[in-house]
């Protein structure tokens, strides 16, 4: 006798004019390809907002809704799974917004999984669901979340937060992190995998890990000789990176250079350097099959006990669990190296 196929997870993501597209769309296509990958529909995906009508993002372009608030019955509220909520532009209308909030509120109390992309915490929080817990958002509206709502534990540097049944990422392309790691929660890691590599989405990052990319923040300081500095300590990771030898490199005494970096970037040199060491680390045990004590070396820890605190603390796993995790064979073939 063959098993009855599972029904599929209704899946409904909550939007309103003015949202952030990728908060939507992103999410959506990562459930979609989980569809295609196990050759079945596992998620039913519903587009809801207050009407039908075609909803205008804040990049312009128009989505169709599958069904308005007012559309969804009883039954239908009990069948909901996992309720997402889109941030942008638009969120502090929405949360002034009677029937959607109405909707997000039911909605929240049936779902087994409620989630926000970006700034759709702060409708979680409006809803004092949040109350309590950690949760996280992009990081422009951190400070604003943690003044408006100082009873959430507000995480400021994580891409996405669990805290039971709800989650909070920290916007936009996280928010497909987020959803791989739904779908890994749901069918299982290789199936989030195939997702990922079938949208070419670099790797399906752990929810620990910092909005802050050491290469991002390179990036956003001005061109100049901090900047120069920041991107050599990326290329060059296994050296002497102590205060004494980067402020020499910088020709600015050690007081100078440590105050100076602060003051450009929002952190110290020490957390400058962790945070390229790890990221380089990361990259060799994702790309590579070279052993633990080679990448350790490489990356510029002392020792793989060094690195091993080091993941522990910031991304709350070790260096084998997280390439076990996150390992790809295909680059490995290919000789991918950081």
């Amino acid at each position: 006798m063959s098993q009855a196929k599972p029904a599929p997870r209704l899946t409904v993501m909550v939007a309103f004019p003015r949202a952030q597209v990728l908060d939507i769309t992103g999410p959506m296509q990562m459930f979609a390809g989980a569809n295609g990958a196990a050759g079945a529909r596992r998620y039913e995906l519903v587009l809801t907002a207050e009407d039908k009508a075609p909803l205008k993002t804040n990049g312009g372009l128009k989505l169709m809704p599958d069904r308005s608030f007012s559309d969804f019955t009883a039954a239908d509220f009990k069948r909901i799974d996992t309720l997402l909520i889109c941030g942008g532009d638009g969120t502090a209308a929405a949360m002034e917004n009677p029937a959607l909030l109405s909707f997000c509120r039911k909605a929240a109390k049936q779902a087994r999984r409620v989630a926000s992309i970006c700034t759709g915490a702060f409708v979680l929080a409006a809803l004092g669901l949040l109350d309590g817990k950690r949760a996280t958002t992009h990081w422009e509206s951190l400070s604003k979340m943690q003044t408006l709502y100082p009873e959430i534990e507000v995480d400021e540097d994580a891409i996405y937060v669990r805290d039971g049944k709800f989650w909070t990422s920290a916007g936009v392309t996280t928010g497909i992190d987020m959803a791989l790691a739904m779908i890994g929660e749901d069918m299982g890691h290789e199936t989030a995998l195939a997702v990922a590599r079938q949208h070419v989405v670099y790797m399906i990052r752990p929810g620990g890990q910092s909005q802050f990319s050491a290469q991002l923040k390179a990036q956003s300081v001005a061109p100049g000789r901090l900047s120069d500095l920041m991107q050599w300590i990326i290329e060059h990771p296994s050296a002497d990176l102590t205060i004494p030898a980067l402020a020499e490199r910088a020709h600015m005494s050690e007081r100078t250079f440590a105050r100076a970096f602060q003051a450009e970037t929002g952190m110290t040199p020490a957390r400058f350097v962790m945070q390229a060491r790890l990221e380089h680390a990361r990259q060799r045990l994702e790309q590579a099959q070279d052993p633990v004590e080679e990448v350790a070396r490489a990356s510029g820890f002392s020792n793989t006990e060094h690195m091993r605190r080091t993941f522990q603390r910031m991304l709350n796993v070790s260096p084998q669990a997280y390439r076990e995790r996150f390992h790809s064979p295909a680059l490995s073939a290919l000789g991918v190296h950081s």
